[in-house]
């Protein structure tokens, strides 16, 4: 076996030698991938240090929030700030009039951005109960809640659209404008309430579907989830010394921030700067530049530091929510339960404003249908703009809609055959080596899916328990099962970059672009580094997002960082692996070829010179040499899936419809497993998110377009109580792509428990649920249709 310590790289460009050597490190996995390593920022984080935004922001900024429409559709007529603005302390009051009005996106993706450009900072025309209308910064809370309070709005109320189902071609319009745009042919059509529409598919589905023996046709219905991070939606500015825009924000996408703050407040890009500190919770939420233009276009015109933190009200009214979805499903299979077709169409609802509209829609057929070998597919799907908040990234990015919609469909198909649903996906689950059609094409080069499934099977007792037993207490416990699988990274889109220094003494910086937001990533690729460079993880100092400074990175989204950034780690230590043994070279006046570096030392084969790590920084810093530093980018032209199996036992109160979760287990293959420790609670919690969209988390509206779950107190999230007991244990592959053959994690880990919760609900109540969440009261009405004049 080839030691880590002794491998110098292959020449750059060199990609079968690289995949060789990757190989080789897998087989290794050195000192600190595959271990439990705790995070670099742990006992910073515990302690209270303060690292946060809110902890780094000047006591002297001003205090910035927004007034907000109270109808779900208006024009502005007129607006009197006359009183509020003699309010002591008010610094300025901004309306529509004052800003610049040039269309952008607040979605934190690759430009050109697949989401149109149809925000304003401030417009004339509101499209949501919440939408922004007035901007006050003043010196206190005080004094700004009191302007806020005497500024008098005249608004034509126009009629609302509420209801998605009815958007498509209605003769409301949400975005009439002529100067709304689209980027991206992705079939956003502004005058038909489109926002994206597509169709993909192989083979003739509806001649196929004709054919089968069973054919289950169904609609699941997903509502608009809420994030509910920790650390709301925060941001704050300053003009430093040259005049630039500094931005402080709490992101996941700080390049993307600096390109949409430009573009909103029409200032280049050499203007404005981004510092990203420690992220107290994103999930997706972080990937929208939801509360950063307010502060920015305060402290651009009145050049005086400016800080907005959404208070949790604002965070359930004007955010980013999921995507509501309502996903209809087709599936049909011959009478030996082998899938024949499955024709998938989702109607996403992305609310008054399109960001990532077209790209979460495609993640619910994409992430979905390739679970499975069929001989055809079709997936359609429509976008649609109403007058809701609007819709963004969540975990799962639209895989979760889609997830819940086709393993529900599947689990309905297996018990109408009466055929245990785990057998049904053992004959006809995706296997590696496996070409997808409906994933683009790709290839599953890495997929121990079939071993997840029986896994799980013996974790839970399948065999025992399915589908259910009865307590003898008036209660029944059932099981149910689901698949899933994501994504690593967008391909041939993202890029993932670092930056790579030997300092004085030996030891290394390592500066990074992406977003560490609690998941540990800045920690991940410094094992990765450690590894690759054969030096302690403590020698390896991991410096944060700050876009003056770092290596430009696409962000933390859709499940890149350690597949792709980590990548981009590997490259970088190879370059700097090469330039350590040539500068040795040098110093010790013989030939590269004959040089070996073992992490601390640099050594000719057999002779006895050596010159230490320490002594080439020491040399290189004090004696005006050459500094050793390397910068690599990578990007992936694949995008290998992690897979997931997982399974529920819950226990139903067969009198009260009550439903308790007695047990959640869950087997992943996300390759090489970095950090165990991580990964497992990055399983754990995506877990608990998944819970709480199948059984509290619900979302509702009033007629005129209030959203009554505005609270903590209305919004159930469950609490480590609700439940009940998860255990996680991993299936790894090996993704020849990936660096030491990981591949994701952060996503998928969300998607099974809603579909694996509604079929045990069904095995032990007899109660098809299709529309989340999962509560006593539908079950109730599924249960005894009499009492309640409908069934669910």
């Amino acid at each position: 076996m080839q030691a880590v310590g002794s491998w110098r790289g292959p020449a750059k460009g060199d990609q079968k030698e690289r995949e060789y050597n990757q190989k080789a490190l897998a087989d290794h996995h050195g000192k600190y991938v595959g271990a439990a390593i705790m995070k670099k920022d742990a006992m910073s984080l515990v302690t209270g240090k303060p690292v946060y935004t809110d902890d780094l922001a000047p006591k002297d900024c001003l205090v910035v929030k927004v007034l907000r429409s109270p109808h779900a559709h208006a024009v502005i007529q007129s607006i009197d700030c006359s009183n509020a603005e003699k309010v002591p302390g008010i610094e300025c009051i901004l309306t529509w009039k004052d800003v610049p009005q040039k269309r952008f996106t607040m979605a934190g993706q690759t430009y050109p951005e697949p989401s149109p450009y149809d925000r304003l900072i401030l417009d004339q025309r509101v499209r949501f109960v919440g939408d922004a209308v007035a901007i006050v910064a003043g010196e206190t809370e005080e004094a700004v809640d009191h302007a806020l309070r005497l500024i008098r709005v005249k608004y034509q109320v126009l009629e609302a659209l509420l209801d998605f189902r009815k958007a498509k071609d209605s003769y409301i319009l949400i975005h009439p404008e002529e100067n709304w745009k689209s980027l991206v042919p992705v079939g956003a059509d502004n005058s038909r309430n489109l926002c994206a529409s597509d169709c993909d598919q192989q083979g003739n589905v509806d001649e196929v579907l004709k054919s089968c023996a069973h054919v289950v046709e169904q609609s699941y219905h997903v509502k608009a989830n809420q994030q509910a991070m920790m650390e709301t939606f925060r941001a704050y500015s300053y003009l430093d010394a040259y005049g630039r825009l500094n931005m402080v924000a709490s992101t996941q996408v700080p390049f993307h921030v600096r390109r949409i703050l430009a573009h909103a407040l029409d200032i280049p890009k050499s203007k404005v700067r981004v510092i990203k500190p420690r992220i107290g919770g994103g999930f997706g939420a972080k990937q929208t530049v939801v509360a950063e233009v307010y502060p920015a276009i305060v402290t651009w015109m009145t050049g005086k530091p400016a800080e907005m933190i959404y208070s949790r009200y604002e965070s359930q009214i004007a955010s980013s929510p999921r995507h509501e979805m309502e996903v209809t499903v087709r599936v049909g299979a011959d009478e030996n339960g082998i899938l024949q077709a499955i024709d998938v169409y989702t109607l996403s609802n992305t609310g008054a404003y399109g960001e990532h509209g077209p790209t979460t829609v495609g993640l619910s057929g994409h992430k979905s249908i390739p679970l499975y070998r069929t001989k055809a597919y079709r997936f359609a799907y429509d976008v649609v703009y109403t007058n809701r908040m609007s819709a963004g990234a969540y975990r799962g990015y639209g895989a979760t809609q889609g997830i819940f919609a086709v393993e529900s469909a599947i689990n309905e198909l297996a018990d109408q055959m009466h055929m245990d649903p785990v057998v049904l996906r053992e004959r006809n689950m995706v296997r590696q080596g496996d070409v997808m059609p409906a994933y683009y094409g790709e290839t599953a080069l890495s997929c121990t899916l079939d071993k997840c499934m029986a896994r799980a099977a013996e974790m839970i007792g399948w065999k025992d328990k399915f589908p259910c037993r009865d307590m003898g207490n008036g209660k029944v416990r059932g099981v149910g099962v689901a698949m899933a699988m994501q994504g690593s990274s967008i391909s041939n889109v993202d890029v993932g970059s670092v930056s790579m220094k030997i300092n004085d003494d030996g030891f290394y910086t390592l500066m990074v672009g992406c977003s560490d937001m609690g998941t540990g990533c800045d920690t991940i690729l410094a094992q990765i580094a450690a590894d690759c460079m054969d030096c302690d993880i403590d020698d390896i100092v991991v410096y944060g997002t700050d876009t003056d400074i770092s290596p430009y990175d696409s962000g933390s989204y859709a499940s890149s960082t350690t597949y792709l950034t980590g990548m981009a780690v590997v490259k970088t230590c190879e370059n700097l692996r090469k330039q350590i043994i040539s500068k040795a070279a040098k110093y010790l006046e013989c030939s590269e070829e004959e040089l070996e570096f073992d992490g601390r030392r640099v050594f000719q084969i057999g002779s006895g010179k050596e010159i230490t790590l320490k002594d080439i920084g020491n040399r290189i810093m004090c004696q005006n040499e050459d500094a050793l530093s390397a910068c690599e980018s990578h990007y992936s032209p694949t995008s290998p899936p992690p897979y997931m199996t997982g399974m529920a036992e819950v226990e139903v109160d067969m009198e009260t419809g009550e439903v308790e979760l007695i047990d959640y287990v869950a087997v992943v293959d996300c390759g090489t497993v970095v950090n165990p420790n991580l990964a497992r609670v990055q399983t754990e919690g995506g877990i608990g998110q998944g819970i709480g969209m199948a059984l509290y988390e619900d979302v509702t509206y009033s007629d005129t377009g209030r959203v009554y779950e505005n609270s903590f107190m209305q919004y159930k999230i469950p609490t480590r109580q609700d439940v009940g007991t998860v255990r996680v244990e991993f299936e790894p592959s090996f993704e020849p792509n990936g660096p030491f053959g990981a591949k994701s994690i952060g996503e998928i880990v969300i998607n099974t428990p809603s579909p694996a919760i509604a079929s045990a609900v069904y095995h032990a109540a007899g109660v098809r649920i299709r529309e989340l969440p999962i509560t006593a009261e539908k079950i109730c009405r599924g249960m005894y249709p009499e009492k309640f004049g409908r069934k669910e």
